[in-house]
């Protein structure tokens, strides 16, 4: 299930998390962002239940861009149970994706 991602919510919906949260770091403006939004819905459906979609997007949420030392987006950030476990930039299909995640 794909969450919007906020400081408010980021330790109750991240870190306090039962699965693992894929947080995807995009804005409205970004092309890429645009191309992988359906890949990272497909690999939500294939994956359902055995990891969370995050969404963050940096314009609304510039401190938790600067937290995680965001440059480039969309850049991809796997977590469980608060701790940072993988980290990749850039466009990627749902196969590519789940390939990255395991």
């Amino acid at each position: 299930m794909e969450v919007k991602i906020t400081s408010a919510n980021f330790e109750k919906e991240v870190k306090n998390s039962e699965t693992p949260v894929l947080l995807d770091f995009w804005a409205t403006w970004c092309g890429p962002c645009r191309m992988i939004a359906p890949e990272l819905e497909r690999l939500d459906k294939d994956m359902a239940g055995s990891i969370k979609i995050g969404k963050v997007n940096v314009d609304e949420e510039a401190a938790l861009a600067a937290k995680f030392n965001i440059e480039v987006i969309p850049t991809l950030v796997l977590m469980d149970k608060g701790e940072i476990k993988k980290r990749f930039s850039g466009y990627a299909t749902a196969e590519d994706l789940k390939e990255k995640i395991k």
